[in-house]
């Protein structure tokens, strides 16, 4: 008896980024297919404003790069990843429009939402922060709510051993965004 296989239709990158733009919701295109994720609840989206919120003051004083908010797109051209779109990023490339911007962000945030726990989750965060220095971002946030250890600042040129910052320490992105600051506090307001 003959078994009948039927192969995967090959879709271009251009046709995935044509495909993520009219994907409704945060999206990103992981091993070559549109991943879609869960909208995220109170205390992440808080935690993620108040980021925003600081960076962008830090911008006006600065006017260097540009602060964005969650579901903003980021192409990229990794072997296993053309796109990124974290809960807070800063951005110093060319400005896009109304399409995605090329390249990776220099500092990107993830803030745990409440399905960000286990073992799948841990390896798959590793598995992004990876792909954000292999894309080019310098600094990545690990943003956990729940922990003592809220924010973990992993800097490419040092990956595997986090800079630690707990309630009552002011976290910062040194250095690549020079005298940027907040405190660990602000996530809770």
């Amino acid at each position: 008896m003959a078994v009948l296989t039927l192969e995967k239709p090959t879709i271009t990158t251009e046709q995935l980024i044509e495909k993520l733009y009219r994907t409704e919701g945060k999206a990103e295109i992981i091993n070559g297919e549109i991943v879609e994720f869960m909208a995220t609840g109170d205390d992440p989206a808080t935690a993620a404003a108040n980021i925003f919120f600081s960076l962008k003051l830090y911008q006006r004083q600065n006017a260097a790069g540009r602060p964005y908010t969650d579901n903003t797109g980021f192409l990229v051209n990794l072997p296993n990843r053309k796109s990124f779109s974290p809960d807070v990023s800063f951005f110093t490339g060319n400005r896009a429009g109304m399409k995605f911007l090329q390249g990776a962000p220099i500092f990107a945030v993830e803030v745990r939402s409440e399905n960000d726990y286990g073992a799948i989750a841990e390896r798959e965060i590793a598995e992004k922060r990876a792909d954000y220095f292999a894309a080019g971002t310098e600094i990545v946030w690990d943003v956990d709510l729940l922990s003592k250890e809220v924010i973990k600042s992993y800097h490419r040129d040092n990956p595997n051993e986090p800079r630690i910052y707990r309630r009552g320490d002011t976290a910062d992105a040194e250095p690549s965004l020079p005298d940027w600051k907040m405190t660990v506090d602000e996530l809770f307001d």
